[in-house]
C-alpha cells in the first residue's frame, strides 16, 4: 500500500514548489500531500496568529493518521515540529536544507529583528523588488535560471502581507532551538543538503550524530533542492527503506 508522503515548502513558496519532485514519485510507493503553510498560497488568511504550533495543527489537521513527512528550509523547521509534537503519527521523517535552531540568544534577536525588517519591507515595496532581492541573496548564489524563474513563479502565488506575518512568526529567530531534543526522534530521519549550501551542509552533519536513526545524503545543487534538482530529490526519497 502507498504511504503518504507530506511535502512541506520553505519559506516564501507554495505547495506548488513540490510538483517537480511530487511527479517523480512512483505511485505504488508514495502518494504526495503537498501543504500550503500558513501565510503562504492558498493559507494566506490564516486564521489567528501564525507561529509554530499554528503549522503543527495545520499539518496535523490535513495529513492521515499515519504519514512520512519532508520539509524543505523553513518546512524542516516545521516538519521538525510536528515530529517532536506528534511521534505517533510520523513514520520517517526526511529534512532538507533545515536548520534545528540558532544557539546563542543574541544570534537568535540578531536575526528576529532581520526578519522583521524584512517583513516591513515586504509591506511596504513593490513585491516583485522583494522578490528579486531575496533571489539574489548568497544563500541562493549560483542557483540555476530554470530553478531561479520557478522559485520567482511561486513566489508570485503568495500575499506579501501575509508572508510577512509568516517571517515574524517563524523566523528562526523566533524559534527555541531544537538541537537538544534531536535525541527524542526515535524515527528514522534522512538529512539531505547541497553540496554547494555549506551553511546547511555544515548544520545536517552537526545534527546527524545527535538522531538515533539518521543518515545525510548530500546532493548535486545548492539551497533550493526542490525546485534545482527534483530528479536528486525524488531518488532519494525512492531509496529510503520501505515500511518505516
Amino acid at each position: 500500500m502507498s504511504e503518504t508522503l507530506v511535502l512541506l515548502h520553505g519559506f516564501g513558496g507554495t505547495r506548488r514548489a513540490w510538483d517537480e519532485v511530487a511527479g517523480r514519485l512512483p505511485r505504488e510507493r508514495y502518494l504526495p500531500l503537498a501543504l500550503d503553510l500558513p501565510g503562504h498560497g492558498a493559507a494566506a488568511a490564516h486564521p489567528g496568529p501564525i507561529d509554530f504550533a499554528a503549522c503543527v495543527v495545520a499539518v496535523l489537521d490535513a495529513a492521515p493518521e499515519r504519514f512520512a513527512l519532508c520539509g524543505y528550509s523553513l518546512g524542516g523547521r516545521v516538519a521538525l515540529h510536528v515530529a517532536l509534537a506528534a511521534p505517533e503519527r510520523v513514520s520517517r521523517l526526511i529534512l532538507i536544507g533545515a536548520n534545528p535552531g540558532i544557539d546563542e540568544p543574541a544570534a537568535r534577536a540578531a536575526r528576529l529583528a532581520a526578519d522583521e525588517r524584512l517583513a516591513a519591507r515586504l509591506e511596504s515595496e513593490p513585491f516583485e523588488e522583494w522578490i528579486e532581492s531575496w533571489r539574489t541573496q548568497p544563500l541562493f548564489a549560483a542557483e540555476d535560471p530554470v530553478a531561479g524563474a520557478l522559485a520567482r513563479a511561486d513566489q508570485r502565488r503568495n500575499d506579501p502581507r501575509a508572508l510577512a506575518a509568516a517571517m515574524r512568526g517563524l523566523s528562526v529567530g523566533a524559534m527555541e532551538p531544537l538541537w537538544q531534543r534531536l535525541g527524542e526522534l526515535s524515527i528514522p530521519v534522512t538529512l539531505i543538503a547541497g553540496e554547494r549550501d555549506t551553511k546547511f551542509l555544515a548544520l545536517a552533519q552537526r545534527a546527524l550524530p545527535l538522531l538515533r536513526d539518521g543518515s545525510l545524503e548530500v546532493l548535486a545543487g545548492g539551497h533550493g533542492l526542490p525546485l534545482e534538482n527534483p530528479a536528486g530529490v525524488a531518488a532519494a526519497l525512492e531509496a529510503l527503506p520501505e515500511g518505516a
